[in-house]
Protein backbone atom coordinates (compact mmCIF):
# COMPACT_ATOMS: atom_id res chain seq x y z
CA UNK A 1 0.00 0.00 0.00
CA UNK A 2 1.01 3.36 -0.84
CA UNK A 3 0.35 6.87 1.57
CA UNK A 4 1.51 10.26 0.90
CA UNK A 5 1.62 13.26 3.73
CA UNK A 6 0.53 16.49 3.46
CA UNK A 7 -0.15 19.85 5.11
CA UNK A 8 -3.53 20.86 6.81
CA UNK A 9 -7.11 20.83 5.04
CA UNK A 10 -7.82 23.49 7.81
CA UNK A 11 -6.45 26.88 7.87
CA UNK A 12 -4.16 25.41 10.50
CA UNK A 13 -1.50 23.18 9.77
CA UNK A 14 -2.40 18.90 9.09
CA UNK A 15 -0.89 16.50 7.76
CA UNK A 16 -2.31 14.10 4.99
CA UNK A 17 -1.72 10.69 4.49
CA UNK A 18 -2.41 9.67 0.81
CA UNK A 19 -2.61 6.04 1.10
CA UNK A 20 -3.05 3.54 -2.37
CA UNK A 21 -1.94 -0.11 -3.25
CA UNK A 22 1.57 -1.37 -4.33
CA UNK A 23 3.90 -3.64 -3.74
CA UNK A 24 3.76 -2.45 0.31
CA UNK A 25 2.27 0.82 2.04
CA UNK A 26 4.34 4.00 1.27
CA UNK A 27 3.46 7.13 2.68
CA UNK A 28 4.50 10.28 1.33
CA UNK A 29 5.00 13.50 2.88
CA UNK A 30 3.88 16.99 1.05
CA UNK A 31 2.02 19.87 2.34
CA UNK A 32 -0.82 21.52 1.79
CA UNK A 33 -3.30 23.81 2.88
CA UNK A 34 -7.05 24.32 2.40
CA UNK A 35 -6.89 26.21 -0.41
CA UNK A 36 -4.64 23.47 -2.18
CA UNK A 37 -1.29 25.28 -1.74
CA UNK A 38 1.58 22.78 -1.17
CA UNK A 39 4.37 23.53 1.31
CA UNK A 40 7.68 21.76 2.31
CA UNK A 41 6.57 20.68 5.84
CA UNK A 42 7.70 17.44 6.77
CA UNK A 43 6.19 15.52 10.13
CA UNK A 44 6.65 12.50 12.33
CA UNK A 45 3.26 10.54 12.10
CA UNK A 46 2.35 8.02 14.23
CA UNK A 47 0.12 5.68 12.09
CA UNK A 48 -2.30 3.54 13.45
CA UNK A 49 -3.80 0.82 11.12
CA UNK A 50 -6.22 -1.67 11.61
CA UNK A 51 -7.50 -3.96 8.79
CA UNK A 52 -10.75 -6.24 8.38
CA UNK A 53 -11.25 -5.95 12.72
CA UNK A 54 -10.31 -3.48 15.45
CA UNK A 55 -8.64 -7.21 16.79
CA UNK A 56 -5.65 -6.76 14.22
CA UNK A 57 -3.52 -3.38 14.26
CA UNK A 58 -0.37 -2.50 13.62
CA UNK A 59 1.56 0.95 15.39
CA UNK A 60 4.11 2.77 13.76
CA UNK A 61 6.00 5.74 12.91
CA UNK A 62 6.41 7.27 9.13
CA UNK A 63 9.34 9.22 10.01
CA UNK A 64 10.18 9.72 5.84
CA UNK A 65 8.78 10.85 2.75
CA UNK A 66 7.64 7.27 2.27
CA UNK A 67 7.43 4.11 3.77
CA UNK A 68 5.88 0.73 3.05
CA UNK A 69 3.67 -2.04 5.14
CA UNK A 70 3.15 -4.89 3.32
CA UNK A 71 -0.80 -5.72 2.86
CA UNK A 72 0.40 -9.56 4.00
CA UNK A 73 1.30 -8.95 7.50
CA UNK A 74 -2.28 -8.01 8.08
CA UNK A 75 -4.15 -10.48 5.59
CA UNK A 76 -2.08 -13.73 6.81
CA UNK A 77 -4.40 -13.77 10.42
CA UNK A 78 -7.81 -13.39 7.82
CA UNK A 79 -6.91 -15.97 5.43
CA UNK A 80 -4.89 -19.04 4.39
CA UNK A 81 -2.97 -18.23 1.32
CA UNK A 82 -2.76 -14.46 2.89
CA UNK A 83 -4.93 -12.80 -0.20
CA UNK A 84 -7.68 -10.02 0.14
CA UNK A 85 -10.94 -11.39 0.83
CA UNK A 86 -14.35 -9.75 -0.39
CA UNK A 87 -15.03 -8.74 2.85
CA UNK A 88 -11.27 -6.64 3.12
CA UNK A 89 -11.51 -3.27 4.27
CA UNK A 90 -8.51 -1.05 5.93
CA UNK A 91 -8.59 1.88 8.21
CA UNK A 92 -5.91 4.18 9.02
CA UNK A 93 -5.64 6.76 12.02
CA UNK A 94 -7.87 4.58 14.26
CA UNK A 95 -10.60 6.82 16.30
CA UNK A 96 -9.31 9.67 14.93
CA UNK A 97 -6.42 9.43 17.33
CA UNK A 98 -3.97 11.25 14.95
CA UNK A 99 -3.89 14.95 13.67
CA UNK A 100 -3.92 14.03 10.42
CA UNK A 101 -6.04 13.64 7.24
CA UNK A 102 -6.27 10.67 5.16
CA UNK A 103 -6.79 10.42 1.69
CA UNK A 104 -7.34 6.31 0.04
CA UNK A 105 -7.98 5.53 -3.14
CA UNK A 106 -10.83 3.81 -5.31
CA UNK A 107 -10.43 0.34 -3.86
CA UNK A 108 -9.44 1.03 -0.51
CA UNK A 109 -12.38 3.56 -0.29
CA UNK A 110 -15.03 1.04 -1.48
CA UNK A 111 -13.72 -1.57 0.98
CA UNK A 112 -14.30 1.20 3.77
CA UNK A 113 -17.92 1.83 1.93
CA UNK A 114 -18.92 -1.95 2.14
CA UNK A 115 -17.33 -1.73 6.44
CA UNK A 116 -19.57 1.54 6.78
CA UNK A 117 -22.74 -0.45 5.23
CA UNK A 118 -21.89 -3.41 7.37
CA UNK A 119 -21.46 -1.14 10.77
CA UNK A 120 -18.02 -2.89 11.15
CA UNK A 121 -16.48 0.48 12.01
CA UNK A 122 -16.83 2.27 15.48
CA UNK A 123 -18.57 5.98 15.34
CA UNK A 124 -15.37 7.89 15.80
CA UNK A 125 -14.01 6.46 12.59
CA UNK A 126 -17.13 6.65 10.84
CA UNK A 127 -17.12 10.29 11.23
CA UNK A 128 -13.40 10.74 10.38
CA UNK A 129 -13.67 8.99 7.18
CA UNK A 130 -16.39 11.47 6.04
CA UNK A 131 -14.78 14.25 7.56
CA UNK A 132 -10.97 13.64 5.82
CA UNK A 133 -12.88 12.93 2.61
CA UNK A 134 -14.89 16.32 2.42
CA UNK A 135 -11.71 18.13 3.82
CA UNK A 136 -9.90 16.25 0.56
CA UNK A 137 -12.53 17.56 -1.92
CA UNK A 138 -12.82 21.62 -0.74
CA UNK A 139 -9.11 21.35 -1.24
CA UNK A 140 -9.48 19.84 -4.37
CA UNK A 141 -7.31 17.04 -3.97
CA UNK A 142 -10.19 14.44 -3.99
CA UNK A 143 -13.65 14.64 -6.57
CA UNK A 144 -16.90 15.57 -4.94
CA UNK A 145 -17.71 12.40 -6.85
CA UNK A 146 -16.21 9.76 -4.76
CA UNK A 147 -17.04 12.08 -2.11
CA UNK A 148 -21.18 10.98 -2.94
CA UNK A 149 -20.25 7.10 -3.54
CA UNK A 150 -18.91 7.49 0.04
CA UNK A 151 -21.65 9.45 1.61
CA UNK A 152 -24.61 6.79 -0.23
CA UNK A 153 -22.57 4.13 2.33
CA UNK A 154 -24.61 6.06 5.35
CA UNK A 155 -27.69 5.71 3.90
CA UNK A 156 -28.81 3.16 7.07
CA UNK A 157 -26.98 5.29 9.41
CA UNK A 158 -29.06 5.85 12.59
CA UNK A 159 -26.75 7.97 14.98
CA UNK A 160 -26.62 11.35 15.70
CA UNK A 161 -22.90 11.77 16.31
CA UNK A 162 -22.27 10.41 13.11
CA UNK A 163 -25.25 11.98 11.35
CA UNK A 164 -24.59 15.36 12.23
CA UNK A 165 -21.44 15.49 10.39
CA UNK A 166 -23.05 13.56 7.19
CA UNK A 167 -26.10 16.11 7.34
CA UNK A 168 -23.52 19.30 7.13
CA UNK A 169 -21.85 17.39 4.60
CA UNK A 170 -24.82 17.29 2.65
CA UNK A 171 -25.79 20.24 3.02
CA UNK A 172 -22.58 22.10 2.13
CA UNK A 173 -22.57 19.87 -1.53
CA UNK A 174 -26.37 20.87 -2.22
CA UNK A 175 -25.05 24.48 -1.75
CA UNK A 176 -21.60 24.19 -3.83
CA UNK A 177 -23.55 22.35 -6.58
CA UNK A 178 -25.91 24.87 -7.18
CA UNK A 179 -23.28 27.04 -8.24
CA UNK A 180 -20.98 24.81 -10.13
CA UNK A 181 -23.51 22.14 -11.87
CA UNK A 182 -26.50 23.92 -11.85
CA UNK A 183 -27.74 21.41 -14.36
CA UNK A 184 -27.33 18.74 -11.62
CA UNK A 185 -28.26 20.02 -8.84
CA UNK A 186 -31.79 18.81 -8.87
CA UNK A 187 -30.11 15.25 -9.28
CA UNK A 188 -27.51 15.64 -6.60
CA UNK A 189 -30.58 16.99 -3.91
CA UNK A 190 -32.26 14.26 -4.63
CA UNK A 191 -29.38 11.84 -4.07
CA UNK A 192 -28.85 13.52 -0.75
CA UNK A 193 -32.91 13.25 0.19
CA UNK A 194 -32.37 9.76 -0.53
CA UNK A 195 -29.47 9.69 1.80
CA UNK A 196 -30.88 11.23 4.90
CA UNK A 197 -34.82 9.69 4.37
CA UNK A 198 -34.79 6.65 5.55
CA UNK A 199 -33.89 7.50 9.28
CA UNK A 200 -35.81 10.44 9.08
CA UNK A 201 -38.97 8.06 8.35
CA UNK A 202 -38.28 6.08 11.38
CA UNK A 203 -38.36 9.23 13.70
CA UNK A 204 -40.99 10.55 12.01
CA UNK A 205 -42.22 14.34 12.95
CA UNK A 206 -43.80 12.65 15.93
CA UNK A 207 -42.25 12.06 19.78
CA UNK A 208 -42.48 8.40 20.72
CA UNK A 209 -42.40 7.52 24.61
CA UNK A 210 -38.82 6.46 25.88
CA UNK A 211 -36.87 7.86 23.42
CA UNK A 212 -32.89 9.63 24.25
CA UNK A 213 -32.71 13.15 23.92
CA UNK A 214 -30.28 12.31 20.85
CA UNK A 215 -33.41 10.70 19.03
CA UNK A 216 -35.31 14.12 19.18
CA UNK A 217 -32.10 16.21 18.24
CA UNK A 218 -31.55 13.71 15.13
CA UNK A 219 -35.37 14.34 14.39
CA UNK A 220 -34.60 17.77 14.25
CA UNK A 221 -31.35 17.86 12.09
CA UNK A 222 -32.83 14.80 9.62
CA UNK A 223 -36.01 17.31 8.96
CA UNK A 224 -34.58 20.96 8.72
CA UNK A 225 -32.06 19.55 6.13
CA UNK A 226 -34.75 17.75 4.42
CA UNK A 227 -35.98 20.71 4.28
CA UNK A 228 -33.47 22.67 3.12
CA UNK A 229 -32.68 20.05 0.45
CA UNK A 230 -36.36 20.59 -0.72
CA UNK A 231 -38.23 17.47 -0.13
CA UNK A 232 -41.83 18.28 -0.96
CA UNK A 233 -43.10 15.66 1.34
CA UNK A 234 -41.69 17.04 4.49
CA UNK A 235 -42.21 20.37 3.30
CA UNK A 236 -45.99 19.66 2.71
CA UNK A 237 -46.18 18.05 6.00
CA UNK A 238 -44.14 20.90 7.95
CA UNK A 239 -46.77 23.53 6.31
CA UNK A 240 -49.54 21.65 7.85
CA UNK A 241 -48.33 21.26 11.22
CA UNK A 242 -47.94 24.80 11.21
CA UNK A 243 -51.41 26.14 10.23
CA UNK A 244 -52.64 24.02 13.18
CA UNK A 245 -50.09 25.43 15.28
CA UNK A 246 -51.49 28.52 14.61
CA UNK A 247 -54.80 28.12 15.66
CA UNK A 248 -53.32 26.03 18.77
CA UNK A 249 -49.72 27.52 20.01
CA UNK A 250 -49.94 24.08 22.90
CA UNK A 251 -50.72 21.49 19.92
CA UNK A 252 -48.51 18.81 20.38
CA UNK A 253 -48.18 18.55 16.70
CA UNK A 254 -45.10 20.96 16.32
CA UNK A 255 -42.69 21.09 19.72
CA UNK A 256 -40.42 23.30 19.86
CA UNK A 257 -37.67 20.73 18.61
CA UNK A 258 -39.33 20.76 15.32
CA UNK A 259 -40.63 24.41 14.93
CA UNK A 260 -37.41 25.29 12.70
CA UNK A 261 -38.38 22.70 10.00
CA UNK A 262 -41.90 23.87 9.73
CA UNK A 263 -40.94 27.56 10.18
CA UNK A 264 -38.58 26.99 6.86
CA UNK A 265 -41.11 24.73 5.49
CA UNK A 266 -43.54 27.35 5.51
CA UNK A 267 -41.21 30.16 3.46
CA UNK A 268 -40.20 27.80 0.97
CA UNK A 269 -43.60 28.16 0.14
CA UNK A 270 -43.65 32.23 0.65
CA UNK A 271 -43.57 34.12 -2.66
CA UNK A 272 -44.61 37.68 -3.24
CA UNK A 273 -47.93 36.80 -4.35
CA UNK A 274 -48.44 34.37 -1.40
CA UNK A 275 -47.10 35.78 1.64
CA UNK A 276 -49.21 34.87 4.48
CA UNK A 277 -46.76 32.16 5.92
CA UNK A 278 -44.36 35.67 6.38
CA UNK A 279 -46.84 37.81 7.96
CA UNK A 280 -47.73 34.47 10.29
CA UNK A 281 -44.34 34.02 11.42
CA UNK A 282 -43.79 37.44 11.92
CA UNK A 283 -47.14 37.31 14.22
CA UNK A 284 -45.42 34.65 16.28
CA UNK A 285 -42.22 36.43 16.47
CA UNK A 286 -44.02 39.71 17.62
CA UNK A 287 -45.41 37.54 20.06
CA UNK A 288 -43.45 35.29 22.06
CA UNK A 289 -41.60 36.58 24.80
CA UNK A 290 -39.20 33.55 24.32
CA UNK A 291 -35.52 34.33 22.80
CA UNK A 292 -35.23 30.94 21.43
CA UNK A 293 -38.31 31.12 19.57
CA UNK A 294 -37.71 34.80 18.22
CA UNK A 295 -34.32 33.20 16.76
CA UNK A 296 -35.88 30.19 14.96
CA UNK A 297 -38.02 32.74 13.23
CA UNK A 298 -35.88 34.88 12.47
CA UNK A 299 -33.18 32.44 11.14
CA UNK A 300 -36.18 31.37 8.95
CA UNK A 301 -37.77 34.79 7.33
CA UNK A 302 -35.14 35.15 4.55
CA UNK A 303 -35.05 32.00 3.72
CA UNK A 304 -37.75 31.63 0.45
CA UNK A 305 -36.99 31.20 -3.11
CA UNK A 306 -38.73 34.48 -3.88
CA UNK A 307 -36.26 37.53 -4.09
CA UNK A 308 -38.46 39.81 -3.20
CA UNK A 309 -39.58 38.04 0.22
CA UNK A 310 -35.63 37.91 0.98
CA UNK A 311 -35.75 41.79 0.82
CA UNK A 312 -38.81 42.08 2.87
CA UNK A 313 -36.71 40.08 5.54
CA UNK A 314 -33.66 41.87 5.20
CA UNK A 315 -35.82 45.53 5.29
CA UNK A 316 -37.46 43.72 8.85
CA UNK A 317 -34.09 43.71 9.70
CA UNK A 318 -33.02 47.33 9.76
CA UNK A 319 -36.43 48.09 11.65
CA UNK A 320 -36.15 48.47 15.62
CA UNK A 321 -38.18 45.25 16.19
CA UNK A 322 -34.79 43.50 15.46
CA UNK A 323 -31.68 43.76 17.99
CA UNK A 324 -28.68 44.62 16.27
CA UNK A 325 -27.07 41.58 17.70
CA UNK A 326 -30.30 39.27 16.14
CA UNK A 327 -29.22 40.81 12.88
CA UNK A 328 -26.94 37.43 11.81
CA UNK A 329 -29.99 35.11 12.20
CA UNK A 330 -31.66 37.06 9.12
CA UNK A 331 -28.35 37.20 7.42
CA UNK A 332 -27.46 33.66 7.74
CA UNK A 333 -30.62 32.62 7.01
CA UNK A 334 -30.37 33.47 3.20
CA UNK A 335 -31.77 31.52 0.25
CA UNK A 336 -29.31 30.39 -2.30
CA UNK A 337 -31.69 32.28 -5.04
CA UNK A 338 -31.55 35.01 -2.57
CA UNK A 339 -28.06 35.38 -2.38
CA UNK A 340 -27.27 38.63 -5.47
CA UNK A 341 -30.15 40.49 -4.45
CA UNK A 342 -28.96 40.49 -0.67
CA UNK A 343 -25.89 41.39 -1.83
CA UNK A 344 -26.87 44.18 -4.12
CA UNK A 345 -29.39 45.30 -1.35
CA UNK A 346 -26.29 45.84 1.43
CA UNK A 347 -24.51 47.50 -1.16
CA UNK A 348 -27.18 50.09 -2.44
CA UNK A 349 -29.58 50.18 -0.03
CA UNK A 350 -29.36 53.79 -0.27
CA UNK A 351 -26.47 56.38 -1.08
CA UNK A 352 -26.59 57.38 2.62
CA UNK A 353 -26.50 54.06 3.88
CA UNK A 354 -23.42 52.86 1.30
CA UNK A 355 -21.65 56.34 2.68
CA UNK A 356 -22.16 55.25 5.81
CA UNK A 357 -20.77 51.61 5.85
CA UNK A 358 -17.76 53.13 4.10
CA UNK A 359 -16.77 55.41 7.04
CA UNK A 360 -17.35 52.53 9.34
CA UNK A 361 -15.31 49.82 7.42
CA UNK A 362 -12.52 52.70 7.05
CA UNK A 363 -12.50 52.87 10.22
CA UNK A 364 -12.23 49.52 10.97
CA UNK A 365 -8.93 48.40 10.22
CA UNK A 366 -7.96 46.77 13.18
CA UNK A 367 -5.56 43.62 13.06
CA UNK A 368 -8.83 41.69 14.89
CA UNK A 369 -10.94 42.94 11.63
CA UNK A 370 -8.08 42.60 9.13
CA UNK A 371 -7.82 39.18 9.98
CA UNK A 372 -11.37 38.15 10.02
CA UNK A 373 -11.97 39.69 6.70
CA UNK A 374 -8.95 37.85 5.16
CA UNK A 375 -10.19 34.81 6.07
CA UNK A 376 -13.64 35.42 4.92
CA UNK A 377 -11.90 36.25 1.53
CA UNK A 378 -10.24 32.99 1.63
CA UNK A 379 -13.33 30.71 2.17
CA UNK A 380 -15.16 32.93 -1.28
CA UNK A 381 -11.93 31.76 -3.10
CA UNK A 382 -11.70 28.22 -1.68
CA UNK A 383 -15.28 28.27 -2.94
CA UNK A 384 -14.63 29.42 -5.91
CA UNK A 385 -11.49 26.95 -6.99
CA UNK A 386 -14.06 23.84 -5.06
CA UNK A 387 -16.45 25.00 -7.50
CA UNK A 388 -14.14 25.08 -10.87
CA UNK A 389 -12.79 21.40 -9.75
CA UNK A 390 -16.07 20.13 -9.58
CA UNK A 391 -16.80 21.31 -13.17
CA UNK A 392 -13.76 19.76 -14.25
CA UNK A 393 -14.89 16.21 -12.95
CA UNK A 394 -16.09 13.57 -16.08
CA UNK A 395 -18.20 11.17 -14.43
CA UNK A 396 -19.99 13.21 -11.82
CA UNK A 397 -23.39 13.24 -13.90
CA UNK A 398 -23.31 9.45 -14.17
CA UNK A 399 -21.98 8.80 -10.79
CA UNK A 400 -24.99 10.44 -9.26
CA UNK A 401 -27.69 9.11 -12.00
CA UNK A 402 -25.90 5.74 -11.18
CA UNK A 403 -26.13 6.23 -7.21
CA UNK A 404 -30.04 7.06 -7.75
CA UNK A 405 -30.56 4.28 -9.76
CA UNK A 406 -29.29 2.10 -7.08
CA UNK A 407 -31.41 3.93 -4.67
CA UNK A 408 -34.35 3.21 -6.20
Amino acid sequence: MAGQQGQGLCPSHVPVLDFFPGHGKNGCKAQFLSDGSSGPGMWIIPITTCCGSYDVQKKFLLKDKTDKMHIKEFTASQSADGEKGPNFWIKLNIDQTGFYRVKYDDELAAGLENAIKSQKLSLMDKIGIVEDSYALSVACKQTVTSLLRLLNAYRNESDYTVLSHVTSVCLSISKISFDATPDLNKDIKRLLINLLLPTAKKLSWDCKDGESHLDVMLRSLLLTALVKLGHDETINEGVRRFHIFLGDRKTSLLPPDTRKAAYLAVMRTVSTSSGAGYDALLKIYRETAEAQEKSRVLGSLSSSPDKEMVLEALNFMLTDEVRNQDSFYILGGISLEGREVAWTWLKFTSEAKAAEVSEFFAGCIKPSFERALKQSLERVRISARWIESIRSEPSLGQTVHELLQSGV
